[in-house]
């Protein structure tokens, strides 16, 4: 089996001291403007005595912003004395797609979040993958992944499992998605999980939740207030923190199968016929795509293929065949 080089990539923190430290992860990278320049990471640790170590990130995708707020906003407040074990805290974990208000990186194009394991001699992209996947995942019990829909989706908001295999960590997922008391609870399926930062930390055993908290290429006062209270309540549930969890009432959704999911088969004007959060039978008209190149054409019309829960949509006013078009959840509690 070839041995991996090692990850260019190097702390400018000390992950096993006790305090709190602000730093960088900082990632060589020559171009024209810096021949030996850096891409940095900003990264906050917290670390008080023995315990368990959480990694909360945000950014993965840089055109959603309640993960960067709210963890930007942890890193500014969170003290060492209040905290039992570790707190790892990458709120721009793509930076330079943080940093360019784009979904994927402008270095190389690089979706980090379909680019796991990575690779430490790849792109700027990959190398980032790598260091998670070798270095900061097998640091973590718990790891927080808070997402949103960019520019391109709007989703209810949610906190989000995966149904895995290990019943103990199926168990410990689940529950760790239902004490960040988001608003709805909902286990996810994935078009395609190969190459996830999620399919990475749970295939190294790790408790693993996420969110969708919304979209549209900005966050709200609620969405951004619900992030900071989930992550407080995660800390709390894991036992990093002390304190009451702030629970409200979640209505459980689930996804189970490819029927949740209703994709455009043409370009044109999207016309949605149903909100978010609104009861849909299935075989109703839930959108209408209008050609935007003649009139006097009939639109093409998209059935629900199941009955739910409108859970997430296609955000621009514009779509393009291929696109998701929309989100159906079964409603299970």
């Amino acid at each position: 089996m070839t041995q991996l080089r090692d990850n260019p990539i190097s702390p400018t923190v000390d992950f096993d001291r006790d305090g709190v430290q602000h730093g960088f992860l900082k990632l060589p990278y020559s171009r024209d403007d810096s021949a030996w320049g850096a891409v940095m990471i900003p990264l906050t640790v917290v670390k008080n005595g023995s315990g368990p170590t959480a990694l909360l990130t945000g950014g993965n995708h840089g055109d959603e912003y309640e993960g960067p707020l709210a963890l930007s906003k942890l890193a500014q407040r969170l003290r060492a004395e209040d905290v039992t074990g570790r707190v790892i805290i990458v709120p721009f974990m793509n930076t330079p797609a943080v940093q360019a208000g784009s979904r994927t990186s402008p270095i190389d194009k690089g979706n980090l979040n379909r680019s796991f394991p990575g690779k430490p001699d790849g792109t700027v992209t990959q190398k980032i993958a790598d260091y998670f996947q070798r270095t900061l995942l097998p640091l973590a019990d718990v790891v927080l992944d808070i997402h949103s829909g960019g520019k391109t989706l709007d989703f209810l908001p949610f906190a989000a499992c995966h149904v895995l295999p290990d019943k103990a960590q199926d168990a410990a997922c689940a529950a760790g998605m239902r004490a960040f008391a988001a608003p709805y609870c909902m286990r996810m399926l994935e078009l395609d999980a190969v190459g996830m930062y999620d399919t990475a930390a749970e295939e190294q055993g790790k408790v693993f939740v996420t969110t969708e908290l919304g979209g549209g290429g900005s966050s709200t006062a609620k969405s951004l207030a619900i992030a900071e209270r989930g992550v407080r309540n995660l800390l709390i549930h894991f036992g990093l923190l002390q304190g009451e969890i702030e629970a409200g009432e979640s209505v459980m959704l689930d996804m189970p199968d490819g029927d949740c999911f209703v994709a455009s088969e043409d370009d044109g004007l999207l016309e949605m016929c149903r909100d978010l959060g609104e009861l849909v039978e299935k075989g109703e008209v839930i959108a209408r795509v209008h050609s935007a190149r003649r009139t006097g054409a009939p639109a093409a019309e998209y059935r629900a293929k199941r009955s739910g829960l409108l859970a997430a949509r296609h955000f621009p006013g514009l779509v393009k065949s291929g696109d998701t078009l929309a989100v159906i959840a079964e409603v299970v509690g």
